[in-house]
């Protein structure tokens, strides 16, 4: 009988070589020429994504802070947790921050690490990272107006159902508002 190691060594894809496709600023596409363990070839298109951060910001109220946005690729409008791309060198906490300031208007604080999820691991490598902040204050009106047509605390009872009529579908959005769901109240 095989050890566990010999055994995922034995189900282990093999990259036989990746060309690029393009490398940009926030991306890197290329594909791969992959071989599976039991002999079969093909390509398959991989995408590497800056690492992302967002944050949920709860008030004393049970609500969450979210914006109302639209989203291009998928042509519609949804509900979102605010959060960007870390930028080099920048510690993926005060990304959240600075991204929840600029998109929102709220200073968080008190902020925890709530975790990290890969939303597309079967083609992409695009780490998100979340946060919760417990609490906030309000310093002014958004400075971005590119990111949202409306910012709005959303009821924490309202989530479930909001995620089953589609208004809240980005991975890490999800996730994070499950995740303090089900282990922060």
């Amino acid at each position: 009988m095989a050890t566990e190691p010999d055994k995922r060594e034995s189900t282990r894809w093999k990259i036989h070589g990746e060309r690029l496709v393009d490398d940009t600023r926030r991306d890197r596409v290329s594909i791969a020429s992959v071989e599976l363990p039991d002999g079969v070839t093909f390509e398959q298109w991989v995408f590497r994504i800056r690492k992302a951060a967002m944050m949920a910001v709860l008030d004393d109220q049970d609500r969450v802070l979210m914006l109302w946005r639209h989203r291009f690729i998928i042509d519609r409008w949804v509900w979102e947790l605010p959060g960007g791309y870390v930028d080099p060198e920048e510690d993926p906490a005060v990304t959240a921050a600075r991204e929840v300031e600029e998109e929102t208007g709220w200073r968080p604080l008190d902020v925890e690490p709530l975790g990290s999820l890969q939303p597309l691991v079967g083609s992409a490598d695009a780490e998100n990272l979340l946060y919760v902040a417990r609490r906030s204050e309000y310093i002014g009106e958004p400075e971005d107006i590119n990111e949202a047509a409306r910012v709005a605390w959303i009821r924490l009872d309202t989530v479930r159902d909001r995620i089953m009529k589609g208004e809240i579908v980005g991975a890490a959005s999800q996730v994070a508002l499950l995740h303090i769901l089900a282990f922060y109240r």
